[in-house]
């Protein structure tokens, strides 16, 4: 159990300097302006870590997961929910026809777009926290979001996988992930955000869900051919658009 605290914190420690004064967790945009003062900033508040071959690699794992599960093909039209400063973006939009990445804060928003700047079929757009207004009914084949939920309320995480609905073709594809809180890592990693005082807990601070309740979102939005895997901490779901 030593061992995985460890790990758990390594991955999830976040040293930028929460936001003052402290939000409520519903103020999204608020949170994340905040915390993406500089791309420094942006990059810790996200990841936790600094290092460009680290953010390559991770983005590179995320691309073969979604390889594995929803499959990735070179006419996609793909969008990422809370594309920070484009991480994945940076690996996927290669080998896509256009690639969206959406991000609540406008800086975040700012980071992307000089990141990603040598990348024509990459575009980055501000969103509200709350859907995904500038995105068109049916223009979308792949909407994916990742490390994102734990930041979330159980409400936003259900409005976006509706609105990925909305915005999906027919036979589009949804992917969604959050830490497992049936897997023993995961509780580990709840129990340790547990030592938080409830009155000193940043608005930003990670949360949990289940395998059901991520299945139960797809399975109210309409998704069909729902599945789900482990990996590592997480509980990761992907369903089709009829």
């Amino acid at each position: 159990m030593r061992r995985i605290l460890r790990k758990i914190r390594r991955r999830f420690a976040k040293t930028a300097p929460p936001p003052p004064p402290p939000p409520f967790r519903h103020e999204y945009k608020r949170t994340w302006e905040a915390l993406a003062e500089t791309e420094d900033s942006a990059k810790m508040a996200v990841s936790g870590y600094l290092d460009e071959g680290m953010y390559r690699s991770h983005g590179l794992k995320t691309k073969a997961m979604l390889e594995d599960t929803v499959g990735l093909k070179p006419d996609d039209v793909i969008l990422e929910i809370g594309a920070g400063v484009g991480r994945v973006g940076a690996v996927l939009a290669p080998g896509c026809k256009r690639w969206i990445g959406a991000d609540v804060s406008s800086k975040m928003v700012g980071h992307m777009r000089r990141r990603l700047a040598d990348l024509p079929n990459a575009e980055a757009i501000e969103i509200s926290g709350h859907d995904l207004a500038p995105i068109p009914d049916a223009s979308v084949d792949l909407v994916y979001c990742t490390v994102v939920f734990m930041h979330l309320e159980e409400w936003e995480r259900y409005r976006y996988v509706r609105e990925a609905f909305r915005v999906l073709r027919p036979g589009g594809r949804l992917l969604v992930d959050n830490v497992n809180a049936l897997d023993d890592g995961g509780w580990a990693f709840f129990e340790h955000l547990l030592s938080f005082p409830p009155e000193n807990r940043p608005p930003f601070v990670s949360k949990t869900s289940t395998p059901q309740e991520l299945v139960n979102y797809l399975t109210r939005a309409g998704f069909h051919g729902i599945g789900q895997r482990n990996v590592d901490l997480f509980i990761v779901v992907h369903g089709v658009k009829p």
